[in-house]
């Protein structure tokens, strides 16, 4: 679309070029829009005047300095007076002598949609020509019957010219409509800087694609409508495209937690366009299969290796124990075999916790109170601590149950708890935070008072083996939380505080459907699966009603008001989907949605971007979990 317009504004210039007349045409916010040469050439303006965005003001101003106005007392008030004449958009035509003594005419016209444009004809010689037959009319009736049929013949053209501008107009006006009703359609953000990095174009999508940045930005600098962070991460970017060379990216945005995929193209004249789309639910999928694979490519290249050390181990552990029960042996001896036992016990020990690492895990969310998941974790942590390192857990937690497997999520955090411990030492303070993050993530901040993490451990601490504890430490701790954190489409960061460590644990944030009993509304156009959720919803204590499609269950919304709320499937008979349905009853009633449909699939992914999602099959404990948060024992120290 974009590569068209620039061919028909191209073509369009050209054409305009050849016009003998000079023309001009400024939006409604008196910005030139559109010029020819003959407009520079007449006037000689600078180029600065003749690119498009400059202002009708800054022209009259310089026309006036220049002096082709005359002699002006208050150059302020005449230029005023022109700018409000400009505003007032009304057929005009006059004609003035300029101080070159050359006589012009100008002719404007309003468009349709604010602005105006403007046709200045040199009129000189037809001045001179009906000067010179007044006074030589009887002299010189044969030069005069030619003159008038020249002049007849120029009026002619200009009329023919003027027809043609006002098919160029309107092409151009419709062109631009359709351009512009397409590109606001698309959910992404489209946009054109030029070569000083100002917006001459937008779709005004960019709030929608990074969320708390401006929608009306036409006229505005690149960096002040993404804000320094933002702007520091596509600057390369940008500066390649200003090359000439196109560049396709991504990076997350500090602001809004989102991850943004972005392209610059350049243009002819040293500018660029953008597109740019918010790629977040996508980059969370994408990042959890990645692990998966990586895990199970891990998990077959140790399996062997695993099951071979592990009967190896079995023999010395055999062999040592048999030796020492047999007969008596030599305290150095037994102290060499005794040694030798603990060691062959460690290594069962790191099999395990490798096997604990590559086996294939599942995710299970599930909906989970946060603020008790937190208070069970501090009391699970606090005993593992020395008496002189103090457990200090900032609950800020969203409120209402969200979509977590609660179980690897602890794990994680007990277990980054421990290594604070570890780092610590005697004395120190360990503190645990969550919080919301733009109704994106989920994240922990845990902190210590210890000496932070060396440069070694900051590049490789999520490496497997790695460890700085020597030989009390497996090096197994850290990947574990950093498999955990991925598969469930997470992200995980070591820093250094100004005082000791910092590790950053994000999790996404999906809100859990919290419904009380009641009567529940239940989409499914298949009639056998249609009457095995019922069952299950019965059986859960629900009353149910059923429905086909969107347009049927939408209907039955308007009539039941008491309906506690929906389960609906994802595709669905008839145009609307169980997701068009979810957005339709947003903030009316709690949606939950099911789908056979792969993670992958991009129905699936605006599912979880929209509602709950319950992947099938299902029995009736994975519908409990995801109606409402299932209470965990309380854990007593």
């Amino acid at each position: 679309m974009a590569f068209s317009t620039n061919k028909t504004q191209e073509l369009t210039a050209a054409g305009l070029n050849l016009i003998g007349q000079a023309l001009t045409i400024y939006d409604s916010d008196l910005k030139l829009a559109v010029c020819n040469v003959p407009f520079q050439r007449m006037f000689d303006l600078p180029d600065a005047l003749v690119t498009p965005g400059a202002t009708f003001e800054d022209t009259i101003r310089h026309l006036v300095l220049r002096g082709e106005y005359g002699e002006v007392a208050d150059v302020d008030a005449f230029v005023s007076e022109r700018v409000e004449q400009a505003l007032a958009f009304e057929v005009h035509y006059m004609e003035r002598t300029r101080s070159n003594g050359r006589v012009i005419s100008v002719e404007g016209a309003p468009l349709p949609q604010g602005g105006w444009v403007t046709v200045y004809t040199d009129i000189t010689r037809t001045r001179q020509q009906e000067a010179l037959l007044q006074s030589r009319s009887e002299e010189l009736s044969d030069q005069l019957i030619t003159y008038a049929e020249e002049l007849s013949s120029t009026n002619r053209e200009l009329a023919a010219m003027n027809a043609a501008l006002e098919e160029a107009k309107r092409e151009l006006t419709e062109i631009e409509a359709r351009t512009r009703l397409t590109t606001e359609m698309m959910p992404a953000h489209i946009a054109h800087v030029d070569a000083s990095g100002y917006y001459t174009y937008s779709n005004r999508q960019l709030s929608a694609v990074i969320p708390g940045r401006p929608s009306d930005i036409h006229g505005m600098h690149i960096s002040a409508a993404l804000g320094p962070s933002a702007y520091e991460r596509i600057t390369p970017h940008l500066e390649q495209a200003y090359s000439g060379q196109a560049s396709v990216f991504e990076f997350t945005d500090d602001v809004s937690a989102r991850r943004i995929r972005a392209a610059f193209t350049p243009d002819a004249r040293g500018g660029a366009y953008i597109l740019s789309m918010d790629v977040t639910a996508e980059m969370q999928a994408r990042v959890a299969m990645q692990q998966t694979r990586r895990r199970t490519l891990a998990a077959q290249m140790t399996s062997g290796l695993a099951h071979d050390f592990s009967n190896l181990l079995t023999i010395i552990l055999g062999l040592q124990s048999k030796l020492l029960r047999t007969q008596p042996l030599p305290p150095t001896v037994t102290e060499l075999a005794e040694g030798t036992l603990a060691a062959a016990r460690r290594g069962g020990a790191l099999l395990s916790s490798i096997a604990g690492m590559t086996a294939q895990r599942t995710l299970r969310p599930e909906a989970t109170e946060l603020h008790r998941m937190m208070a069970n974790l501090e009391t699970l942590a606090a005993p593992t601590l020395p008496r002189g390192v103090t457990l200090h857990v900032e609950n800020s937690a969203p409120q209402g149950p969200v979509m977590l497997d609660a179980g690897m999520a602890t794990d994680s955090l007990l277990n980054l708890i421990l290594n604070a411990r570890d780092a610590c030492g005697a004395s120190g303070r360990i503190s645990v935070s969550v919080k919301l993050v733009h109704d994106t993530w989920i994240e922990w901040l845990i902190t210590d008072t210890g000496p932070g993490f060396s440069d070694q451990a900051l590049s490789h601490g999520f490496d497997p083996f790695f460890t700085t504890k020597g030989a009390e430490g497996s090096g197994l701790g850290l990947p574990m939380v950093y498999d955990m954190t991925k598969l469930a489409g997470g992200d995980l960061r070591l820093e250094n505080a100004q005082t000791g460590a910092r590790v950053v644990l994000r999790l996404p944030y999906r809100p859990a459907a919290k419904a009380e009993k009641g009567l529940v509304l239940l989409v499914e156009d298949r009639d056998d699966l249609r009457a095995i959720y019922r069952n299950m919803l019965i059986d859960l204590g629900h009353s149910v009603i059923e429905a086909i499609n969107a347009d049927e269950a939408s209907a039955l919304m308007a009539d039941l008001p008491q309906i506690s709320f929906v389960l609906s499937d994802v595709q669905l008979a008839g145009e609307a989907t169980g997701i068009d349905l979810a957005k339709r009853l947003r903030g009316v009633v709690p949606v939950l949605l099911m789908t056979s449909l792969p993670p992958d699939h991009a129905l699936y992914i605006a599912a979880q971007q929209t509602a709950p999602v319950l992947r099938k099959p299902f029995d009736s404990g994975d519908l409990r979990v995801l109606l409402a948060p299932t209470p965990p024992a309380e854990i007593t120290a």
